[in-house]
């Protein structure tokens, strides 16, 4: 059977008069309807009760993107270049990836997903990359360039990880659209990929289970920019179905 795939969301606004509207971008809904999976949006604003109930539905969860972490649930306090943060998101997000690793659930953490399941699990991040760590390399190129599907700059891979396996092969390029970054790696976590100048591009569980983090956002990538990465969606709506 198609497994149902929760995909966390936020509230938006499309109108400075319009009530808030609750979503995602597309590319997550359809890079999961094309891998088989049935895509469940989980709304920022349930309450605890509700969010165990959905999460028990579900064969697995994908932590998509957006603003930036709160740094007070790493214990820090805000850096001067700390962007917008989103509460909401967070009070759902960091339970579901802590509820899915403890659980064995596969687990899809993009972009902010996979600061977020760092700092569920006990890690920290750079506030802000050009300010906290020494390097010549843009990390939001794609944003300077309003591009979602550019290849800004390549990851080395660990040749034994998953993630090498399901894109067969060690290096890429990838879209960058980030100013936030994995610093003090989470227990239960191991690095399997990173930038030229040493960021963290992509981690995963020290476990059996699906769970992989990735800085990038494969979901804007798969269907024409590099097709190895539908592979990835494909391979986690697979365990999602073997959950």
């Amino acid at each position: 059977m198609r497994p149902l795939i929760g995909i966390s969301s936020k509230l938006t606004n499309d109108s400075t008069w319009s009530p808030p509207v609750v979503g995602v971008r597309e590319g997550y809904v359809n890079a999961i309807i094309a891998a088989g999976g049935i895509p469940v949006l989980i709304p920022p604003h349930v309450d605890a009760e509700a969010l165990r109930h959905i999460y028990s539905l579900v064969g697995g969860i994908v932590l998509s993107g957006g603003a930036d972490i709160d740094p007070v649930l790493y214990g820090e306090a805000p850096h001067p270049k700390l962007g917008q943060i989103e509460p909401l998101r967070d009070a759902i997000k960091l339970p579901l990836a802590r509820w899915a690793v403890t659980d064995g659930k596969p687990l899809l953490a993009i972009c902010r997903g996979i600061q977020v399941l760092n700092v569920a699990l006990g890690g920290t991040l750079y506030q802000d990359i050009d300010s906290q760590y020494e390097t010549s390399f843009d990390h939001d190129a794609g944003s300077t360039a309003r591009s979602w599907t550019n290849r800004d700059h390549s990851i080395r891979m660990e040749p034994t990880s998953k993630l090498a396996e399901i894109l067969g092969t060690s290096e890429c390029y990838v879209n960058s659209l980030h100013h936030q970054a994995l610093k003090d790696l989470a227990p239960g976590l191991q690095v399997v990929a990173r930038a030229p100048d040493g960021i963290i591009e992509a981690v995963e569980g020290a476990g059996d289970a699906f769970v992989i983090g990735i800085q990038c956002h494969p979901e804007q990538l798969w269907q024409q920019a590099d097709q190895r990465w539908r592979g990835l969606f494909r391979a986690f709506v697979a365990a999602a179905a073997n959950s």
